[in-house]
């Protein structure tokens, strides 16, 4: 029987994760203790290779640390074997990244439907869910088209649509705005601003101070290290100039 150790949904306790060849050993991260409740929007920052996409990887649970505890909903996962994290993935988690990577050979609602037929959902079930999800992010309209077809934004758009498709725990956003020019940039981070506003728990890993301030609380790392965490004093002026432009 599992342990339930922590109340926050995610809580990282000394944790760190080292890369060892024949000839080096790398820190990517070193002692991160880092909790997360439900409901917050966390912006990771800091310089290219300070660790915060190894963390990122960590916690949507694609690579495990090399010490330290991992407890998600309460529960220390670190003896999970790769079944039953595959199944966490595929039910509480959802993934929104740079690349957007959807299918080009699917339609629109045949990409965000994707996360429900691995958990078993009925096609109708699928269908509708996934309907539903793409009206919430007013691209139902495209829901025919392919990826190919569409703006660079309206694809992040489709991205958080499969995100959110599963209802999950928590969305996690590698630099969701990297491939966007500043229009589609804003539009995306007014979009994750509002899913937060509506409960969704986010954590999201970027380089621009500007889409950080959407956020509730700044984590900046430097080598491996989170060398300060704050509210972000920002957010709700940043949010306040969106609803006003």
């Amino acid at each position: 029987m599992t342990h339930i150790v922590n109340k926050s949904l995610i809580s990282l306790d000394n944790l760190s994760r080292v890369f060892k060849t024949e000839q080096l050993e790398t820190t990517a991260l070193n002692a991160i203790n880092l909790n997360i409740q439900a409901g917050d929007f966390v912006a990771i920052m800091g310089p290219s290779g300070c660790g915060k996409s190894t963390l990122l990887s960590i916690l949507g649970m694609l690579d495990s640390p090399s010490s330290g505890a991992y407890q998600f909903k309460g529960h220390d996962i670190a003896g999970y074997n790769e079944r039953k994290l595959a199944d966490l993935r595929k039910s509480e988690l959802g993934f929104v990244f740079q690349s957007f990577n959807l299918i080009d050979e699917l339609s629109v609602r045949e990409n965000v439907e994707l996360p429900l037929q691995y958990i078993g959902m009925p096609k109708q079930q699928r269908r509708e869910r996934a309907e539903e999800i793409l009206k919430r992010m007013h691209i139902d309209h495209r829901a025919e088209h392919r990826p190919i077809q569409l703006s660079g934004g309206q694809q992040q758009r489709v991205a958080v649509a499969r995100a959110l498709v599963i209802n999950p725990a928590v969305i996690l956003a590698d630099e969701p705005t990297g491939n966007l020019d500043s229009k589609n940039s804003d539009d995306v981070m007014q979009l994750l601003r509002q899913l937060n506003k509506e409960g969704t728990t986010i954590v999201m890993v970027t380089h621009a101070e500007h889409e950080a301030r959407y956020a509730s609380r700044i984590v900046r790392m430097l080598d491996g290290r989170i060398v300060s965490e704050n509210v972000s004093e920002q957010s709700s002026e940043a949010a306040g100039e969106v609803s006003h432009a």
